[in-house]
C-alpha cells in the first residue's frame, strides 16, 4: 500500500495561480491535488484521459465548447476523454479540489505548449 498525505505533495505552478501536484499514481490511474487562485484559469485543453474529480473547498467555474458549470466544495464532476474544458475562479477564495485521470498522466500535455 502506498500512502500520502495532501501536506506532502509538491505542486508545480502549471499556469499563472494554476498549481497541481500528484498525490498518487498507479498502473491504471492517477490523482492529482489541484489549487486554483482567485482570479486564475486553467487553459482550456483537451486530452485522452477520462477525468473525475472532487471539489474540496472554494468554487470553480468549468469551461466546456458550449456551456459553464459551477463547481462547489463538495461538488463531484467528470469530464469523458477528449472532451473540451478548462477552468476560472471567479470567487475571492483558492479552490482546492482532487482530480483522478484514467490512464494516469505525469505532467499536462498542454503545459508544454
Amino acid at each position: 500500500m502506498d500512502h500520502r498525505q495532501t501536506a506532502d505533495v509538491v505542486t508545480e505552478e502549471v499556469a499563472d495561480g494554476v498549481f497541481l501536484g500528484t498525490l498518487s499514481m498507479g498502473e491504471r490511474a492517477s490523482m492529482k491535488y489541484w489549487q486554483i487562485d482567485p482570479g486564475a484559469s486553467l487553459p482550456t485543453h483537451e486530452h485522452e484521459h477520462e477525468q473525475i474529480g472532487y471539489v474540496l473547498s472554494g468554487t470553480l467555474t468549468a469551461i466546456l465548447e458550449d456551456e459553464e458549470v459551477l463547481l462547489e466544495e463538495g461538488d463531484a464532476y467528470r469530464f469523458p476523454s477528449n472532451e473540451y474544458h478548462g477552468a476560472e475562479n471567479r470567487s475571492g477564495e483558492p479552490a482546492v479540489g482532487l482530480g483522478v485521470l484514467a490512464p494516469p498522466r505525469n505532467r499536462p500535455e498542454w503545459r508544454d505548449r
